[in-house]
């Protein structure tokens, strides 16, 4: 039984929640791209850097991703009562799926990246579901 009453007018939290979570994902790769840039390969064209962002994007928004998915689950799930924790940390997931989706098919890069894009998806689904797990069962939903 929760122990705490309905919290309603909570859920629009969840769009601006996985839309921040791509943000800092989006910002955490251009920031590894200045370090590799300037620090860990300098001197480079343009267009090589270019290139090595568009290749590395998908495996920095899988390492990044993941723990930003997992704070993401575990903030979202404690502004909700236990019961509904675990699904607002998966519909975060399901709203940062849809938009990051659209995104590759608009653009045309779906299928080239749909195994990465697979497995970065099934990795933020684990990460934001066990967040919204932790949530619920450490009894930390505050609001």
């Amino acid at each position: 039984m929760d122990d705490k009453p309905e919290i309603k007018g909570r859920w629009w939290l969840i769009f601006p929640t996985a839309l921040l979570v791509m943000v800092v994902n989006v910002l955490l790769h251009v920031s590894y791209m200045v370090v590799y840039g300037y620090v860990i390969n300098p001197g480079e064209p343009a267009e090589f850097y270019q290139e090595y962002a568009q290749a590395s994007a998908p495996y920095s928004s899988i390492i990044a991703g993941m723990p930003l998915m997992f704070l993401a689950g575990l903030w979202i799930g404690r502004k909700f009562p236990r019961r509904n924790s675990v699904k607002a940390a998966v519909l975060v997931w399901l709203v940062y799926f849809l938009i990051d989706g659209a995104i590759l098919a608009l653009t045309g890069t779906l299928v080239a990246v749909a195994a990465l894009f697979a497995a970065s998806f099934a990795t933020k689904f684990a990460s934001a579901s066990l967040g919204g797990f932790l949530a619920q069962k450490r009894g930390i939903n505050k609001g």
